[in-house]
């Protein structure tokens, strides 16, 4: 239903010192990191999806996203453009049981451009 792309960096999420803020400078949605447009999350945590690099993973299972703080039983999505963290469930030996990061490019549900018209691929 979608494919990914490993990234070159196969460890974990690295956690980052946590700050506290006074509350009339806080954002809302990406806390300042860029304006990602709002498209149809196409996947969540749990789904199996190709690896459409040469890196020799077949079948990768999403295990988080990031980015995504949460919420009581709300599964987190994620479309394409976002990063993940997976597992190669399928493919070469040293890919396997470790957790790689990776990046979303393709899903099969549509989303609509801000010009109207619906984009979706067919894997």
């Amino acid at each position: 239903l979608a494919q990914a792309i490993l990234a070159p960096v196969s460890c974990g999420f690295q956690p980052k010192a946590r700050r506290s803020l006074p509350t009339h400078t806080m954002k809302r949605g990406r806390a300042g990191r860029g304006a990602k447009l709002k498209i149809s999350l196409g996947c969540g945590v749990a789904t199996l999806m190709n690896c459409a690099d040469n890196s020799g993973a077949k079948n990768l299972y999403v295990v988080a996203v990031r980015g995504i703080g949460g919420r009581l039983n709300k599964i987190p999505q994620c479309g394409p453009g976002d990063m993940i963290l997976c597992t190669c469930k399928k493919g070469k030996p040293e890919l396997r049981k470790k957790m790689l990061k990776g990046v979303v490019i393709r899903q099969k549900k549509c989303w609509r451009r801000r010009e109207g018209i619906f984009i979706y691929f067919e894997d």
